[in-house]
Order: C-alpha cells, then structure tokens, then sequence
C-alpha cells in the first residue's frame, strides 16, 4: 500500500509537470539588456539524487554588460542566490554568508554582446530541501551596484531575476546544524592558522567583545542617537527591540561560545559563515590586513559573522561598505535591521557618534 501510495505521489508529480515550461525568463528591472533563465534538467528528483538547476544570463544588448560577480552562480555560490518555496513557505538557505568589502572594478565580470554566460547549480547543496513537495525556484538577488560600481545611486536597489521554475523533490538529508548547548566554555580553537594569527585572533575576539558590550549598552539604555539611526535608519519600537536583542545575542555568543577559528580560506574576502553552524568563522584574506579595530576591522568582521548564525542574529548581506549601509538605513531600515555590515558599523561606530 505504501509503495502504491508513493508511485502514485510520482505519477501525479509527472502529470502536473508534464504541461509545465521548465525555460524560465524574465528581463531584470534595471538593465534591459540583461535576460536571466532558469530551467531543472528534469521534472522529478529523487531522495538520493542531486537537485541541479541550470542558470544562464544574456546580454541582449550591442555593448557590452558589467555584473557584480559574486551576485552570479560563477565563480560557485557565495551567496544566497535563489528564492526557493515549498508550498507557498520560503526554504531556508543553508549555504556561506560572507563579509565582502564595498565592490571595485576588479569584482565585475563583462558579458560581452549577444554572449550568454551559463552555470549548473545544485540545490540540495545550499537549500534546505529536507520535505517532499513541489518546490518552486527562481533566481533573484538584489543589491546596490549590480551593474556598476561607480553607480552612487544607492537608494535605489537593482535586481537580477528570473520567473518560476517547478519540479518535484523527494526529502534530502537535512543539513547538520550543529547548535551549541546554552552553557560553554567560551573556549577558542583553531584550524590552520599559525601561532602568530592565532594570537590576532584572540585579540579580534576580545576587541569584538568589547564593542558588542559597547553596543549593547547603548541599546539597553534606550539611546536614540546618530549612531542607531546612521546604521538602522528612523526610530520604531519594534525595529529598536530587534537590533537590542540582536546585540544581546552577539555580546552572549562572543563571551561564552565555543568558536572555531577556520585559517584555510583563500577567498579575497574578509571571512565568511555557514549560518546553521554556529560558532565557526572562516577567516579569508582581506581580514589579516584589516586593522584590529576601527571601520571594516578585525573586530568588526568578528561582529559581523557573529551576527550572520541563526541561533545570534541571522543576518543577510544587503549592502557592502559604509555608504550602501548608510544608503540603506534612509532607504530601507527594515533591511538595515536584518544587514550584516550596518551591526558591524554600529559596533565599530567610526566616525564616533552619540
């Protein structure tokens, strides 16, 4: 009965997406030129079988297209790329959160005309897809600065987006989340990292301490300043109540937890996270010459991951760099509330403000 039931479940998968388009396109908000598809290799996967979805980006324009490369499927998936539903609920997104600096010339990929660039990625490895249903994908990720980075129009944001792709998904393995018990040692280990950075990053998480103590404190207080609305925009209750327990959580975690060092990264970028694994923090290049404290410092990119695992704060990167933070806390507070890089700003509070 049960193997009956199942087969059945699969035929009626089928016959739904049998009528189904699995091309998907659309052409982005910003940037006409610029047409993303989606499309699943086929319609039904089963619980052993990787998910791979196919994405390619065109340029449909006679001059040639410049696209933030770590907002494409490229280079491998560095962020959270895609929007992926089962039933209507959004799926948690289970891959690395990184801290990057504000993006240069250097972070773009050119698309020249009429070329299409194209990449296979499977969703099983970044996307929660531990229930059997159908799950609707597509490809969105928005952002200042997609297109340019001497774009200083950031109170708008530009998109990168793809309609609705479908397919059937028997349960994968859930990832592992590997919590942490509400009472430890507070120890720090390492991995891969020399006695010399090993003692530079006692000192950041110590200097972090210190300013998620600092931070804290001026929530707790109440305080209404420059500072708060600098980093998280205009003053509401419910947005203040959230940042203060955000806080709360980051100050808690870098005093008590239990943090993994991980010194084997060799990405350009500060460091980085898996935010179902707390508390491991990857550190990467940028971060051994960053100062220890002040802007885009080694304490600040301690916050900053801290704030990134879900049992903390559970982040996202909205905006990179100080003036997209700024942008977004006029713009969009709500979004700077749940910014990774506006906690680190408030944290570090370079220029100091009351």
């Amino acid at each position: 009965m049960q193997v009956f039931k199942k087969n059945f479940i699969v035929l009626f998968a089928l016959a739904f997406l049998l009528g189904a388009s699995f091309v998907s396109s659309v052409v982005a908000k910003t940037n006409d030129a610029v047409k993303v598809s989606l499309n699943f290799e086929k319609n039904v996967y089963g619980y052993e079988e990787s998910v791979p979805v196919n994405v390619s980006i065109t340029n449909q324009s006679k001059a040639g297209v410049k696209i933030l490369r770590w907002l494409t499927p490229f280079d491998g998936v560095k962020e959270d790329l895609f929007v992926v539903t089962l039933d209507g609920k959004p799926v948690e997104y289970i891959g690395a959160h990184y801290k990057r600096a504000a993006p240069t010339e250097k972070d773009y990929i050119t698309i020249r005309p009429g070329e299409t660039f194209e990449a296979t990625v499977d969703l099983a490895g970044y996307y929660d897809l531990s229930k059997t249903g159908f799950y609707q994908v597509n490809y969105e990720v928005e952002a200042a600065n997609i297109f340019s980075y001497q774009n200083n129009l950031l109170d708008q944001t530009e998109e990168l987006r793809s309609s609705v792709a479908q397919a059937y998904i028997e349960a994968h393995e859930a990832a592992p989340i590997l919590d942490m018990p509400d009472a430890v040692s507070g120890s720090t280990t390492f991995t891969g990292c020399s006695t010399s950075r090993q003692s530079s990053l006692v000192t950041a998480r110590n200097n972090a301490s210190t300013y998620a103590l600092n931070s804290f404190n001026y929530l707790n207080a109440g305080t209404r300043g420059a500072r708060y609305t600098t980093w998280f925009g205009t003053y509401t209750s419910s947005r203040y109540s959230t940042v203060r327990s955000h806080f709360s959580n980051i100050r808690s975690a870098m005093d008590t937890a239990s943090v993994r060092f991980n010194c084997t990264c060799t990405d350009s970028a500060y460091a980085y996270v898996y935010p179902t694994q707390p508390y491991t923090i990857y550190l990467c290049n940028a971060f051994w010459s960053a100062p220890s404290t002040g802007t885009d410092s080694k304490a600040g990119t301690l916050v900053h991951e801290m704030s990134h695992f879900n049992v903390v704060a559970g982040t996202d990167d909205w905006a990179y760099g100080q003036t997209a933070a700024k942008n977004l806390a006029r713009s969009n507070p709500a979004r700077a509330v749940d910014n990774a890089d506006s906690h680190e700003y408030f944290a570090e509070n370079t220029p100091a403000q009351q």
